[in-house]
């Protein structure tokens, strides 16, 4: 009942992007929409906790696809969990919506795209054979370029959906690839019959690779990550919430489906090619977003970084799955699954922020913002959740999963490969590193934004959103505290999907006293954040009276501290660029080929000294300029195929055929 539920709900989507475009340009289309899909997501949501909760399975067929399999649906545990993380936060989008979206101009160009995007992503994780993943896979990816091109008057935002397409083909045929090796010449494309005959190892560990690219190009894992920086920034910002907190857990998913289910037993290889892909994206995320003055710029980077914080999990969890070591495994697989739900939450809180602070000020430069807490103070208290969340910082969510992450990588002694006691460290030290990397980055991101004194009149002038949007700020920001204080329970919740795939849970956690949290037993760790959160409340309160007692009553007014410098200026405060200045400097020269240029007027020239900063994305030097270079080059020579004689484009046809029957003769 709940799989047909689900796919009435996607044909709603799709029935209401129809509407859309009928509506599209009347005055209140966008509440009626964003109001319609609110109430399926949150429906589609309701669905899918109540089939994770009762461990549901079910499986249903319609004569559409391919002639001979048909299309293939299935719900599971596993889809049930991605199907609550896409539908809640596609609620929380079209909440958010309702407040941003009446300051689009154009929104015909985003409302049926949004309906198809929604339905898209539910059909991605309901498919349950090649076909209709594939065929959802890229309707899912037509959709969301539609949306980055929204404000296609720009041409920033043409090139980024150029980047976008041109990889999200690039990983469909991966995924293509990959399931025509798992279908084998017999051409089952559904999951079941691919479950029933497992690939040799050598096929086997060429789909993994294809997986892991096909999805990696999605999730944004470093080195396929080039689309992704350009494209959320683009996109309206609760579509990049979508984007970012939720599309890219649609890839992950996808990599779960084919690497934990359809492949069968891992390889102790598989764990390390994912431990280098997630240890590298970390890093490099969090050091790109640290170099941005973009806001959207800085959270995609930060994407970048989660997804190899959760890739970091999968590789562990399939180390210790092809070694035989369960409960680490099982440890693993949880942190990961945590991670993605965490990570759900507080990009999509910290999309919503960008948000606000753009409808406001119309501004996404953190150079021309400042001062907003006391302009927008639910907004920055909202965010302020939302940095201290992602940047791994107790008593939030974020903390949670990043530890349950260390102490499965504390296991790692107990593994008999080599590589893997070496390489386990080393990934976690960069773990380490990038957690405290990404404190700095949102450190910065909120003072500068929100703290000092206002830089331009924009950020002077600026204003509270709308109470709808407020509403889902605060209601993101609870959820990020509370799953931070009792994680317990949602790692319960876990459980079922960590039985289907590895065969095992975590010790049940809601029976412990005090809501601790205990992932192996209390003898090695254990985390209890409601304590946690009472210490801090207690110090903070205490602090707070004895400030209150001990100070004194009498009135002292008297200049503020100026260092020595008695201007007002908004230009003696800090600045983005300034703040990542000594970081910079370290990681700037070896990984991004940064160069400065100082200008320093001589004596008795008045104009100010100016320092130009200037980075390189070296993946893109060393990977894709070449690949754009050779791509260009064989389009010219080949351009003269356009200009044959009829007989010679016979030929050539002829040709082609041939070749391909000799492929399929040897293939057979």
């Amino acid at each position: 009942m709940s799989l047909a539920f689900l796919l009435w709900c996607v044909l709603a989507f799709l029935v209401t992007a129809v509407a859309a475009i009928v509506v599209g340009q009347r005055w209140n289309a966008t509440v009626s929409v964003y109001c319609i899909t609110a109430l399926i997501s949150l429906l589609a949501c309701s669905g899918a906790v109540t089939a994770l909760l009762t461990h549901q399975s079910a499986a249903l067929q319609l004569p559409l696809g391919l002639p001979w399999i048909g299309a293939n649906f299935r719900l599971d545990v596993l889809s049930a969990l991605f199907l609550a993380i896409v539908n809640f936060g596609g609620a929380g989008a079209s909440i958010f919506g309702l407040g941003y979206g009446r300051q689009e101009p154009f929104p015909g160009r985003i409302l049926p795209f949004f309906c198809v995007f929604l339905a898209a992503m539910n059909l991605v994780v309901l498919s349950d054979d090649a076909f209709t993943f594939l065929l959802s896979w890229e309707l899912m990816s037509l959709a969301s370029w539609a949306l980055v091109l929204a404000h296609h008057g720009e041409s920033e935002n043409v090139y980024a959906g150029l980047v976008y397409i041109l990889m999200a083909s690039f990983g469909t045929f991966a995924l293509l690839l990959a399931f025509g090796l798992l279908a084998g010449p017999g051409g089952q494309y559904s999951f079941e019959a691919i479950r029933m005959h497992q690939p040799t190892s050598m096929i086997a560990g060429l789909v993994f690779l294809l997986a892991l690219v096909g999805a990696g190009s999605k999730a944004g894992l470093v080195p396929l990550h080039i689309w992704l920086p350009l494209a959320h920034p683009a996109a309206p910002s609760h579509v990049s919430a979508l984007m970012s907190g939720i599309m890219t857990k649609v890839a992950i998913y996808a990599f779960i489906r084919i690497a934990l289910d359809l492949l069968g037993p891992p390889v102790w290889w598989w764990g390390m090619v994912l431990l280098a892909a997630g240890g590298a994206s970390a890093l490099m995320g969090v050091l790109y977003g640290l170099f941005q003055t973009d806001i959207k710029r800085v959270l995609a980077y930060s994407t970048i970084e989660n997804i190899g914080i959760i890739f970091i999990g999968l590789g562990l969890a399939l180390s210790f799955r092809a070694d035989h070591f369960e409960v680490a495994a099982i440890l693993a697989l949880t942190a990961a699954l945590l991670h993605v739900i965490n990570h759900s939450l507080f990009k999509s809180l910290l999309f919503f922020c960008s948000g606000a602070i753009l409808g406001a000020t119309h501004e996404r430069n953190l150079e021309h913002l400042g001062g907003l807490i006391h302009r927008m103070p639910v907004t920055a208290l909202a965010c302020l959740a939302g940095c201290l969340a992602i940047s791994g910082l107790p008593p939030f969510n974020g903390f949670v999963s990043e530890w349950l992450t260390f102490q499965a990588i504390l296991l790692s002694p107990e593994l008999p490969q080599w590589g893997l006691k070496l390489g386990v460290p080393a990934v976690g030290a960069l773990l380490a590193l990038s957690v405290a990397l990404a404190g700095a980055c949102f450190v910065r991101l909120f003072g500068i934004a929100f703290l000092g004194r206002s830089r331009t009149p924009a950020a002077a002038n600026a204003h509270e959103t709308s109470a709808v949007s407020l509403i889902v700020l605060l209601a993101y920001a609870v959820l990020c505290l509370l799953i931070g204080v009792v994680p317990g329970l949602l790692i319960d919740t876990l459980g079922p999907v960590s039985q289907s795939l590895f065969h095992g849970t975590m010790p049940a956690q809601a029976a412990l006293p005090w809501l601790s949290l205990v992932p192996i037993s209390a003898t090695r760790s254990s985390y209890n954040g409601l304590a946690l959160l009472v210490i801090i409340v207690a110090i903070m309160g205490s602090t707070v009276a004895a400030i209150a007692v001990l100070a004194s009553r009498s009135t002292r007014r008297a200049p503020a501290w100026d260092c020595g410098f008695p201007s007002a200026s908004t230009l003696t405060q800090y600045t983005a660029g300034s703040f990542s200045q000594p970081i910079r400097r370290v990681f700037g020269t070896v990984l991004f080929r940064a160069q400065e240029q100082i200008e320093i007027p001589p004596p008795g020239d008045s104009r100010p000294a100016r320092i130009t900063v200037r980075l390189q994305d070296v993946i893109w030097d060393v990977c894709y300029a070449p690949l754009s270079g050779a791509v260009t080059y064989l389009a010219d020579r080949l351009n003269g195929l356009q200009f044959l004689t009829i007989r010679r484009y016979l030929s050539l046809v002829f040709a082609t055929l041939v070749i391909l029957l000799l492929v399929v003769a040897i293939w057979r």
